[in-house]
């Protein structure tokens, strides 16, 4: 076998795997860290995530009292994202799509000129050979006139490449952000959005036909449907895929059967990612390691997927 990363794979070394270019195209910046980070910046022990059972609610419940604590600290917004950069470095990232959330100027109390200025000054000092290509997200339930005027005062200025759609799928139709995808579209922005993490496939075809998408973070649902499998297929929407948040959330029986191969086989384009490190304590080169250890996929079919992220 002549490709070094499937000898990489095969070597069962996290540490060889991560030398490797990689993409990681669903990372939700404030959670893109390891545990230590977090506790190393507070100074004291923090609760590690324990899945209850209730889905998504579960997550908004831990970042509500565990972690936002943490956050509002003076100078948090940067020590997490300056934690984020060195661990995606670290893995080997190489095209990193980390999205900011639109709320949160309100959060730390920071204007988005300043959000954006940190943004760029952490990235040139900490990983200037990234590329990073900033991502603005919207949290689902909230009143979309309030994300309409948060994605405005982000739009203008003029820093981020694609915007993301995420929280309880069920908050509200992805009809109601039509207007936001289109402004988005405008301005040359990519149009993502999560569907089909919790909702069915029929969701995930939805939500690409409603707002335009270009990717679907997530979208396992979509394996539960040969015909919208099929459909994205041939209209080469990728899945950017998070496979331990999947099991860990109950979406996925366990990695070895996780629907990943599943929509592989059927020839949707899928890519590996880590989603929420701090959450589900996976980097990306253990994402892959996983997905061979258990079977799920090859060294080769995991040669393909990467090259899948890197061509995104």
């Amino acid at each position: 076998m002549d490709n070094t990363f499937q000898k990489a794979l095969l070597s069962g070394d996290v540490t060889q795997v991560a030398k490797f270019p990689k993409s990681d195209l669903h990372n939700h910046s404030m959670l893109g860290c390891r545990l230590g980070d977090i506790e190393a910046f507070y100074g004291q022990p923090v609760r590690p995530f324990a899945y209850q059972g209730n889905g998504i609610h579960d997550v908004n419940r831990w970042i509500a009292e565990i972690y936002i604590p943490v956050f509002k600290r003076p100078g948090a917004f940067e020590a997490v994202v300056r934690a984020t950069f060195t661990q995606a470095k670290n893995d080997g990232i190489t095209v990193l799509e980390m999205s900011i959330d639109a709320g949160f100027g309100n959060l730390f109390g920071i204007a988005p000129g300043e959000i954006v200025d940190t943004l760029k000054r952490v990235h040139a000092e900490v990983a200037p050979e990234i590329d990073y290509r900033p991502e603005l997200g919207f949290a689902r339930p909230l009143q979309v006139g309030k994300l309409t005027a948060f994605f405005m005062s982000y739009l203008e200025q003029g820093y981020f490449r694609s915007i993301d759609l995420y929280d309880d799928e069920s908050g509200q139709p992805v009809e109601n952000f039509r207007e936001i995808y289109n402004l988005a579209k405008s301005a040359g922005l990519k149009c993502k959005a999560h569907a089909g993490e919790f909702g069915t496939a029929e969701s995930v075809r939805e939500a690409v036909q409603i707002l335009g998408l270009d990717a679907v973070q997530h979208g396992i649902a979509a394996a539960g449907s040969d015909d919208v499998m099929q459909w994205l297929a041939e209209r080469k929407v990728p899945l950017n895929i998070c496979p331990t948040s999947n099991v860990i959330m109950g979406n996925a029986p366990s990695l070895g059967a996780h629907p990943i191969r599943v929509l592989f086989d059927h020839g949707v384009r899928v890519t590996v990612n880590s989603d929420d490190i701090l959450l589900f304590g996976q980097s990306v080169s253990q994402e892959y390691l996983n997905l061979l250890h258990t079977g799920c996929l090859s060294a080769d079919e995991l040669e393909t997927v990467r090259q899948t992220g890197l061509s995104a």
